[in-house]
């Protein structure tokens, strides 16, 4: 586990500085590059994740994908509700527990999956990166969030 520094008084103030706003404003361009490809399709970007989820795995709960996406059942749940409204997918309650809520996608879901296939090519031309450097900075990323997740658990 990383150490605290000694003393915080030498960290930086100012904005283009913190780590935070070079992750929150790449997050919002990262978003922006996605919508007018993802406006082809219908989709706004979170329900884009929501559909990712499904076309790895089809039939999951509300809560595995709430899990998945790093989101509450409660956050989910509307954006499900639009999707279902589109189409794309179908909610179906539990047979042996009511309580649980599965998720399947329709036809419809399923073939939009061969529409979003050019998404990851035209999203590695607009970073005008390496593919190595972007799984590596996905890498590091990931790292980050599950430290980050862990600390809040602690």
């Amino acid at each position: 586990m990383a150490q605290r520094p000694a003393s915080s008084a030498s960290l930086p103030l100012t904005l283009d500085e913190q780590l935070c706003f070079a992750l929150y404003s790449t997050s919002l361009a990262m978003t922006k590059a996605y919508k007018p490809l993802l406006d082809k399709l219908g989709l706004t970007y979170p329900q884009y994740l929501a559909m990712l989820v499904l076309w790895e795995a089809d039939d999951v709960t509300v809560k595995d994908m709430a899990a998945r996406l790093n989101l509450d059942s409660a956050t989910v749940t509307p954006l499900l509700k639009r999707l279902e409204m589109q189409g794309l997918l179908e909610r179906v309650r539990g047979t042996e527990d009511e309580r649980l809520v599965f998720i399947r996608l329709t036809q419809a879901g399923s073939a939009l999956k061969r529409q979003a296939r050019e998404l990851p090519g035209e999203i590695l031309c607009a970073t005008q990166q390496t593919p190595e450097f972007l799984v590596r900075l996905r890498n590091d990323l990931t790292r980050l969030r599950t430290t980050l997740n862990d600390f809040m658990e602690q």
